[in-house]
């Protein structure tokens, strides 16, 4: 397994998935960690949350965003969570959770605070009628990520690994 690590935010790839953590450029104000996760080749101008990839998923495809806010969202209700989901069920995942729905694919999001920083985590599936054999793989991804304390502003540049 691949390790990838950048922004205070480490994956250790699960067989089949490869991943980006990166920081867009600002285009105004600040702009914060993604971590991007997928069995299936990322393209490189998709949007944060899957956009412009998860319409090409095949059926046994998982798409997972890792999403870091600002730290105006610290202590508010939606990320009064602490720590991020140690695993999901099936029956978290729903096709009207979707960001954008698309025919037969199912979705989860959960908001929570780790090491002080604010994330969601968006995860897609391929096949809502297959969620029961897609879903260990998210939650394999999701017991490999570590995230630690933010100690100063990342670089705008982090690497690929596929």
């Amino acid at each position: 397994m691949a390790t990838i690590r950048a922004h205070g935010i480490a994956a250790q790839l699960p067989r089949r998935f490869e991943g980006r953590i990166f920081i867009r450029p600002a285009s105004v104000g600040v702009s914060y960690p993604v971590g991007q996760f997928a069995t299936f080749p990322i393209p490189d101008d998709i949007g944060d949350f899957g956009s412009g990839a998860v319409t090409s998923m095949g059926p046994d495809d998982v798409f997972a965003t890792l999403f870091e806010y600002g730290p105006e969202s610290l202590g508010t209700a939606l990320f009064s969570s602490q720590g991020r989901p140690s695993s999901l069920s099936p029956d978290d995942f729903s096709p009207v959770r979707l960001r954008r729905g698309i025919p037969g694919q199912s979705g989860t999001q959960r908001f929570f605070t780790e090491a002080g920083r604010p994330f969601s985590f968006y995860a897609v599936l391929g096949s809502h009628i297959r969620r029961n054999s897609l879903v260990p793989n998210v939650n394999e991804l999701i017991s490999s990520l570590s995230i630690t304390p933010a100690s100063t502003p990342p670089p705008e540049v982090a690497p690929r690994w596929n």
